[in-house]
Order: structure tokens, then sequence, then C-alpha cells
């Protein structure tokens, strides 16, 4: 059973969680390992430097880097750096639009990642299995 890192906006949290729904349900096929770290703060903050040594770490673990992309993850700093780190780790990536109408975050673009076509376990799944 594979870790699968997602990275998603917090205001998509509704999103992670029906993930972890789909996972329990889904007999081992990918193990979702969350660690929530939309805290509200800064990717500049004092405590950036301790958060994103966590947050590398987790990337680390996981061989797969599932972004899930909102109406605002493309404004998001903390997703960007999230992208970079697993295309410098040579992680297998695999982004989904939640809604095909938002903004993909251009560091996704050209980076040879997989694209769910929609927000479904299905579509979702096969991603990660190609």
């Amino acid at each position: 059973m594979a870790k699968l890192f997602v990275s998603y906006h917090h205001k998509d949290e509704s999103y992670k969680n029906l993930l972890k729904a789909w996972s329990a349900n889904d007999n081992g096929h990918f193990d979702i390992k969350f660690d929530d770290t939309s805290v509200g703060v800064s990717i500049n903050s004092e405590n950036a430097t301790y958060i994103k040594s966590v947050i590398k770490t987790k990337i680390k673990e996981s061989p797969d880097f599932l972004c899930l992309i909102g109406k605002d993850t493309h404004k998001s700093d903390w997703v960007a750096w999230e992208i970079d780190t697993a295309v410098d780790l040579k992680k297998n990536i695999i982004a989904v639009k939640i809604d095909n109408g938002n903004t993909a975050p251009s560091n996704i673009l050209g980076v040879g990642a997989s694209w769910a076509k929609s927000f479904t376990y299905d579509s979702i799944k096969k991603a990660i299995d190609d």
C-alpha cells in the first residue's frame, strides 16, 4: 500500500475529507497520509522553516503526490512550494481540478504530471495507477 501526499488549498478541505473516505473504503488501494498543515501560517512566517521541514519529510515518504486544484489553489504559496518540492524529489505527480474551470498553479504545468479527468474516485484512481 503506497502513501499518497495530498496538496490542497485550505478552502478545499472538504475534498480532502472525501478522499479520506474513499481511501477507507478502497481495500487498501491507496493509503492517504494526511498531515493537515493548513494552519493559517504564512509561508514567510517564523514557523515556516519548521513546517516546511515536516512537510518535506512527508512528501519524501510518499511515492505519489496529488494536487487538488480548487478555485484559489493557484494563489497558494504553500501549494506552489509543495509542488516544487515534489518535482525536486522526483515524485509521481498527479493533478485534478475540482472544477474544470479552475486555474492550475503555473508550476504544475510542464512537469509531467498525470491529470485525472475529473474529481471522481475512478478518475483519480486511474491517474494514480497510470
